[in-house]
């Protein structure tokens, strides 16, 4: 792959990343157009500490104060131009710049998306090499039990996890804080509906993998079965997974907001739920764009970790 063509391809996944980011900034500035109720008012009333009907006049010092009485066309050039210096607004409620809110607890969730992913993984790729392929009860389990944890919501999961092994047992605990030993139960309920959809993918493709004239091969050059099955069927059978996993990282996002809720757990999923029933619409909003952000930028990482793994594939 010449540096050219490398060049062009980076190019090509910058813009469509701009152009996802610049859709979920649009769409967030529409529901805060179309969000129930006056702007003003919410505003008003969080200021306030009051529930009734603000003053025309304090209203209309709101609404010029924070330009929404502007035109439609001005209130987004506004919006749009603030995004691209890095502000995401204020809070409503909280009256600190979202940035701030958001990047005080987005760590956690982070964490919690990434360790369900690379637990997803380590499932995925142990249960598919040991057991895929064989004639046993344990090879014919496997299918079964992924397409049955693909099923169950993650929440039912977490609160069954945290009812047995918190509550009854008392081997983890109940909140769970940010603790390496707090992190297994949430990391545990998010990882194992992401296992069921990996890893009913990974089988399909090492199962029609194995029936390929280059495990033979291997074979005949006197390699052993695992040896066959890591260094040559795997590499092939994780290609569909790993495109998988872009589309995963939103699913992630989205999952660790109820798994926080059910844990007590820091992170965004309490920042989003507190926003959306206090209608704080631009936390809600930059909630939105930033996983969107980390959306993009983790598709990219997935293109570039597939070259990694086949060379072979052109880029697109």
């Amino acid at each position: 792959m010449t540096a050219h063509t490398r060049g062009f391809w980076l190019a090509k996944r910058l813009i469509s990343g701009v152009v996802v980011v610049w859709a979920a900034a649009t769409f967030s500035f529409v529901v805060q157009l179309m969000m129930p109720g006056e702007r003003a008012q919410i505003i008003f009333s969080s200021e306030s500490g009051t529930v009734g009907t603000a003053p025309p006049a304090a209203l209309a010092a709101i609404n010029a104060k924070y330009g929404f009485d502007q035109p439609f066309a001005v209130q987004y050039g506004r919006y749009i131009w603030g995004l691209l210096q890095g502000d995401l607004g204020r809070s409503y409620f909280q009256h600190q710049p979202v940035v701030k809110l958001i990047a005080e607890q987005i760590a956690p969730t982070l964490i919690l998306a990434i360790a369900a992913l690379v637990t997803a993984w380590i499932l995925t790729v142990l249960t598919t090499v040991l057991l895929a392929g064989r004639d046993n009860l344990w090879s014919k389990l496997l299918s079964g039990a992924q397409a049955l944890l693909a099923t169950l919501p993650p929440y039912w999961l977490a609160t069954i996890l945290l009812v047995v092994f918190a509550v009854k047992l008392n081997i983890f605990p109940v909140v769970g804080g940010n603790s390496a030993l707090g992190l297994v139960l949430p990391t545990l309920a998010l990882a194992f509906e992401l296992y069921g959809v990996l890893g009913q993918v990974v089988l399909a493709e090492f199962n029609r993998a194995l029936n390929q004239p280059f495990v033979a091969s291997a074979r005949t050059r006197g390699m052993g079965d695992l040896g066959v099955r890591f260094r040559h069927v795997l590499r092939h059978a994780v290609l569909p997974g790993v495109t998988l996993s872009g589309w995963i990282v939103g699913k992630l996002l989205s999952g660790a907001v109820l798994i926080e809720a059910v844990f007590a757990r820091q992170g965004l999923g309490g920042v989003l739920i507190a926003a959306s029933s206090s209608r704080d619409v631009p936390v809600v909003s930059g909630v939105i764009l930033v996983s969107a952000a980390l959306f993009v930028i983790t598709t990219m990482i997935v293109d570039v970790i597939y070259q990694l793994v086949d060379p072979r594939i052109k880029l697109a």
